[in-house]
């Protein structure tokens, strides 16, 4: 899982050919903290995906212009552009987050 560094480089990532899941969660957040433990395995099983943390209150402003105001949320991005978005503040299962990363494989 990649963390970004500063705004700068988060920017940087939202551009990169391939394919990326943005999950955004906040370190406040029971259903983020349900699901957290579960992103090593969800990351293994989903290896065409780059994964960034984007932690929503360090980045409100990346949120608020992806309309990103329930957490956790997942959005893909394939160079660049973005192709699916699992956004809403409902606890999210490794089930749900699998069977919602294979429409895009």
């Amino acid at each position: 899982m990649i963390l970004p560094e500063n705004k700068d480089n988060l920017n940087f990532l939202t551009k990169q050919e391939g394919k990326f899941v943005f999950f955004f969660t906040a370190a406040w957040c029971p259903d983020c903290t349900f699901i957290k433990p579960k992103m090593p395995e969800i990351e293994a099983e989903n290896p065409e995906f780059e994964f960034i943390e984007v932690d929503r209150d360090e980045y409100m402003d990346l949120a608020q212009d992806w309309d990103i105001f329930g957490i956790p949320s997942f959005v893909v991005l394939e160079n660049g552009q973005e192709i699916g978005r699992l956004v809403n503040k409902a606890r999210k299962t490794k089930e749900e987050v699998n069977n919602f990363l294979a429409s895009f494989k």
